[in-house]
């Protein structure tokens, strides 16, 4: 039977240390003594309606779900090294919230976190907003559904990926990510998708100078492009555009198509990608 905890606070070191099967409801991890790491090395916990004020709550725990939870900025480091979590509507707000995590699933949450979910396998996103940097790093097996991200230099070198009816804003995303597919999304900043490989995009919407350089397998269906300029450089691309590129550089390989292009730059004798304006081939090589 599940032990209940409820209507307390707890400031000391370890508080709830090694515990199995608890119900924590409407606790305070808070307090003048400081103490770290109140749930650690925990088995089938739930939290609900709690306030985290303290660092390193949340480590190595097995089955875990939080919600209507506040993690403030002084929850350093909440959740690492932890499996089988279920987080909903609740605030995460500490630096590094989720880190070499497995199995999380994340709905109707608010992250401001910088540097969250770090080397996570494994995990959903639904309806919920997010602000950090590098976000995500080097994650993997990762969906996300109608999330608005803001920040930088997100989802570098993660690893099979599906975004459906996302919004981000953020430079340097997608850096060398392998196997991803972005479907009926906004996507908003510089240097979008550099190094990437087997990345497809359908129905979005790509804002920003210098997108998709030095990939490999690129796709893109129906998408269409704004102040977009020196895009597909050294590039092995296949891409049906749907409005005006502003400029295009040096693809390596594959076929281009667009409406209307500011300007075709080709000094590389490398560069053997088709562009297609209107149906008719331009500069094979």
């Amino acid at each position: 039977m599940r032990k209940i905890i409820e209507n307390k606070t707890f400031d000391e070191e370890r508080a709830l240390y090694g515990s199995k099967e608890l119900l924590i409801k409407n606790v305070s991890f808070d307090g003048s003594a400081d103490g770290e790491s109140a749930v650690k090395e925990c088995e089938d916990i739930e939290v609900e309606g709690c306030f985290c004020n303290l660092r390193y709550p949340f480590w190595h725990v097995r089955g875990l779900k939080i919600s209507g939870t506040e993690m403030t900025e002084y929850c350093r480091a909440a959740l690492w090294y932890s499996r089988d979590i279920r987080i909903s509507s609740s605030k995460l707000h500490g630096i590094k919230a989720l880190r070499e995590c497995a199995a999380v699933k994340i709905d109707n949450c608010d992250i401001l976190s910088p540097e969250f979910g770090w080397s996570t396998d494994g995990i959903e996103m639904t309806d919920s907003t997010a602000e950090s940097e590098y976000f995500m790093l080097r994650a993997k097996n990762i969906n996300f559904k109608n999330v608005k991200f803001k920040g930088k230099y997100s989802f570098q070198y993660i690893e099979n990926a599906t975004f459906e009816n996302c919004s981000f804003d953020t430079k340097d995303a997608f850096w060398h990510g392998n196997n991803i597919v972005v479907k009926d999304s906004v996507i908003k900043g510089e240097y979008f998708a550099w190094y990437s490989k087997n990345l497809t995009l359908v129905n979005c919407k790509i804002i920003g100078t210098q997108p998709f350089c030095y990939c490999t397998g690129l796709k893109l269906i129906n998408c269409s492009m704004e102040g977009c300029d020196l895009a597909f450089e050294k590039s092995q691309a296949t891409a049906e555009i749907t409005t005006k590129v502003d400029s295009i550089k040096n693809p390596y390989e594959g076929v281009i198509t667009v409406p209307e292009v500011g300007e075709i730059i080709r000094d590389d004798p490398k560069s053997n990608g088709k562009i297609i304006i209107k149906s008719v081939e331009c500069a094979v090589k």
